[in-house]
């Protein structure tokens, strides 16, 4: 059986990747949405309507492949992330417990509820990330003006 600590990172490394999942589907619907919109933009006696009409569902579709491109390289940043073993200091991987919320360095995937309990799933680049990297439990950091105890990591 599953320790609490190894269950809450799986749960949590699930949850993330539901979410870039998600990111993803939706920028791939969007982006054929908007390809279907330019194919069938039919000409009519104002050509500068149907051009302008192409070229709007052109930009479109441009703004939607970046998203899907971005979602997909967060895809590739989550699959980096090894939670099958416990940590003794703060790094991608880990969950981090502070008296003023608990982060899981892994994705920016923001808020996280699991069993009633809130986690912040952040990436290793975030200020908070970098605040907390290399800390231990009892060790504490100051984050934006506030001072943090660090109670746990994992």
């Amino acid at each position: 059986m599953l320790n609490q600590q190894q269950y809450i990172k799986e749960t949590l490394y699930a949850l993330c990747k539901a979410y870039v999942v998600q990111r993803i589907e939706t920028a791939q619907q969007a982006m054929d949405a908007a390809q279907e919109a330019a194919n069938s933009e039919s000409k009519s006696s104002a050509g500068d309507k149907y051009e302008t009409g192409r070229a709007m569902a052109q930009l479109e579709r441009d703004r939607n492949a970046q998203l899907l491109a971005e979602a997909l390289k967060v895809e590739r940043d989550l699959k980096q992330i090894q939670i099958d073993k416990n940590y003794e200091a703060a790094q991608p991987g880990s969950v981090v417990v502070t008296n003023r919320g608990a982060f899981f360095i892994s994705i920016g995937a923001g808020k996280l509820s699991l069993n009633g309990k809130e986690y912040f799933a952040v990436s290793p680049a975030s200020p908070i990330s970098t605040a907390l990297a290399g800390r231990k439990a009892g060790e504490s950091i100051t984050f934006n003006k506030l001072p943090y105890q660090i109670l746990e990591v994992y």
